[in-house]
């Protein structure tokens, strides 16, 4: 296996596709989409004599990411993804709760908070809401409402909603790694926050992914790619069934006892990736 391993951060809609990378990553992190970027990225460095290990940028919302990004790496020749692996997702909706409870901790709490992410899909969009009720429930603002960029309700739409049910200042709390610019809306005060994570503390989660897929490589042989081709299982509208249809699926599909509902609440639970591997870090 090659002796240097870079880190290839694959985005998606949470991440604008790679055109927020200056929020991705240091000099050593490769910023792509998913798709022919990623491919080509993974074959040139395997033949410069370089390792690989790809982390799919999802907070949780676009578990198909880690998916797709599992079956490009599958149509990469053997010889030529002998040393690439593939990690665990960045984040978690459990971590995404965390990290913007702890940024709307510094907004004062006569403030209304705009929890705001590029649209996704309608289980993606639907999950944000979800998200932004537990910020909500766990923390001290009254008023906790959702926008979606590029989607229904808007930005200026939110903002608007906020005023109409009494907010003097509205602050827009990023749900992604993209940070919107301020919506103009008259009679409004409008200021946004931050990310959810500072760059310093986006790296450190960073490698500590990179490092748990490598340990992961090199105690069990497993590079990753079969677990991330299963991630979406269970998400979305390609696994809902009408009632009174069968629900059979392969050997393997893993139905097991206790397999990932979401219990509604986000004070840390360990989140058990495998063997061995607990998703360890709210930076």
């Amino acid at each position: 296996m090659a002796e240097r391993c870079r880190v290839i951060a694959v985005c998606g809609h949470e991440a604008a596709y790679g055109r927020a990378s200056a929020e991705l990553g240091g000099p050593d992190v490769i910023v792509v989409p998913n798709g022919r970027e990623l491919f080509r990225t993974v074959v040139g460095l395997s033949r410069r004599g370089e390792a690989s290990c790809v982390v799919p940028m999802t907070l949780g919302r676009d578990p198909e990411l880690v998916a797709e990004t599992a079956r490009t790496l599958r149509a990469v020749p053997d010889e030529e993804r002998a040393g690439t692996v593939l990690a665990e997702s960045f984040g978690t909706a459990q971590h995404l709760v965390g990290w913007l409870r702890g940024a709307a901790r510094r907004v004062p709490a006569a403030d209304a908070l705009l929890v705001t992410a590029p649209s996704g899909g309608p289980f993606e969009d639907a999950e944000l809401y979800r998200v932004a009720s537990l910020v909500r429930s766990y923390g001290n603002h009254a008023l906790v409402e959702v926008a979606l960029t590029g989607g229904d309700p808007g930005l200026a739409q939110g903002v608007r909603r906020c005023v109409s049910l009494g907010a003097a200042r509205v602050v827009v709390l990023p749900a992604a790694f993209v940070v919107p610019e301020a919506p103009d809306v008259p009679d409004a005060q409008v200021a946004v926050a931050g990310p959810p994570l500072a760059c310093s503390a986006l790296r450190r989660v960073l490698a500590e992914r990179a490092a748990d897929a490598l340990r992961r490589r090199h105690e069990r042989g497993d590079d990753g790619i079969a677990a991330g081709l299963g991630a979406a299982d269970n998400h979305g509208h390609h696994h809902t069934h009408p009632p009174g249809t069968g629900h059979e699926h392969a050997p393997g599909h893993g139905h097991a006892a206790g397999h990932g509902h979401d219990h509604g609440h986000d004070h840390p639970h360990p989140q058990t990736l495998g063997a061995g591997h607990v998703l360890r870090s709210s930076a």
